[in-house]
């Protein structure tokens, strides 16, 4: 049976559609508060949680106090749900942990808001290894520093229905076929699920426990991450692998160098240099102080796995992420590759049109299309662009089947399958479109 709910209030929740905002904020539309959120792209939260009023906004460029003034008006809670976890085309720590969030403590106690609760994360300390964890930890000194009736909760590794960054990385790796690779397989872990992290936020609200504290978010007991893949993989219906093994960090590092240049171009891989060290030094907190300010117990992860089980979304999405990175790199070095070829085999390739278009036009055509093979192969690797482009991709392919048939239309039978082989890159391409996308 649910809590007595407190009075209606009017809450104002940072990167509200995100993994964590999201939940948070159906939890208190369920409550009948009014929810705010507040995110980059408002036309997404309207699809991802229904009853919120959104507003667009970037935190990480609303750094003064006057810039959040106008998102205040009748606030009376502020819940910042929103994080980045490294530094990256899309993310900027620095703002999004720092910089906007003192702005917006100034403008909370300007404003006359009673309560701000803050998201954390175990280890957010100043002398922290990432920056990640000690921009974290800047926000949350700015936050005691404050007025403001505050508390901050650092969950654990967070597991929910729902999955992104490290829930969607357990399930990647889970996902991997008749082989489990890792490293830092002994790390240990802490879990927390979802419905108690929105839970905490529900007992903050009602005055349940006491404000100006921290608290950690975590099950009572540690796993090490070799067994929480194992149970993801026992959870998930897949096989146990054939041959399972560790490789150490120093073998893992091109790894996450690749996701970090992935991440400079725009994708948000749970495989980058950050996760990679968070991980490597444990996420571990103290559940006393929780338990002591009269916090429930919260689920652990095997009691989470067992009221969730999983169905044939979460295998097929597992699987699909693990194919997704490896689906965008062949797509754009192959579309980068015979742009390339082209021109450096200019002579050779404009040879079958010399008879349609002349000697001139013909490499004149094959420039062209080799330029914009590039172009498209570049543009298939930047996330902001990588959906269009591969539809691109689909749209030049065909073009180029089109007018190969009517100007040579033997090569269809050519031993090497010049023209049979563009098939499956057009096939690729539909996957890629179908797959790529965040939430």
């Amino acid at each position: 049976m649910r809590d007595a709910q407190p009075a209606q209030m009017r809450i104002l929740i940072l990167g509200g559609y995100g993994f964590i905002g999201a939940e948070i904020a159906r939890a208190l539309i369920a409550d009948g508060h009014e929810v705010v959120g507040l995110g980059r792209d408002a036309a997404l939260g309207r699809r991802i949680v229904r009853g919120v009023k959104w507003i667009g906004a970037d935190i990480s460029k609303l750094v003064r106090t006057e810039a959040w003034m106008q998102h205040l008006e009748g606030v009376t809670v502020i819940v910042n749900a929103a994080g980045a976890l490294q530094d990256g085309a899309r993310d900027r720590l620095k703002g999004v942990h720092d910089d906007g969030v003192a702005a917006l403590i100034a403008a909370a106690e300007r404003a006359g808001v009673r309560r701000f609760i803050q998201i954390s994360a175990p280890g957010a300390r100043a002398d922290a290894s990432t920056e990640f964890l000690r921009s974290k930890a800047r926000g949350d000194s700015a936050l005691r520093a404050s007025a403001l009736q505050w508390i901050i909760f650092k969950p654990g590794l967070v597991i929910g229905r729902n999955a992104y960054g490290g829930t969607a990385l357990l399930r990647m790796l889970a996902a991997m076929p008749l082989v489990q690779v890792l490293t830092h397989a002994d790390a240990r872990i802490q879990t927390v699920s979802i419905d108690d992290v929105a839970d905490a936020v529900r007992r903050a609200l009602a005055n349940d426990i006491p404000s100006r504290a921290d608290y950690d978010l975590i099950e009572d007991e540690a796993h090490r991450l070799k067994d929480i893949v194992s149970k993801m993989r026992v959870w998930l219906g897949f096989r146990a692998p054939v041959l399972a093994f560790e490789i150490p960090a120093f073998a893992a590092a091109p790894i996450a160098l690749a996701a970090d240049m992935a991440g400079a171009l725009g994708w948000r891989s749970p495989l980058r240099s950050t996760a990679m060290k968070v991980m490597s030094e444990n996420v571990l907190g103290d559940p006393a102080p929780w338990r002591g300010a009269g916090g429930r117990a919260n689920a652990s992860l095997d009691e989470f796995l067992h009221a969730n089980p999983a169905t044939a979304q979460e295998r097929h999405y597992a699987r699909a992420q693990l194919a997704l990175p490896l689906v965008i790199v062949t797509l754009g070095l192959y579309w980068i590759a015979s742009g390339a070829i082209g021109l450096l085999k200019l002579t050779e390739a404009s040879a079958h049109l010399e008879a349609a278009v002349g000697g001139a036009g013909a490499k004149a055509l094959v420039a062209s299309a080799s330029f914009l093979d590039l172009g498209v192969g570049a543009a298939v690797l930047v996330r902001k662009t990588s959906r269009p482009a591969v539809l691109l991709s689909i749209a030049v392919a065909a073009v180029y089947l089109i007018a190969g048939t009517l100007i040579e239309p033997a090569l269809w039978l050519d031993p090497l399958g010049v023209y049979v082989k563009v098939l499956p890159a057009m096939a690729l391409g539909v996957v890629a479109a179908l797959l790529i996308g965040e939430r």
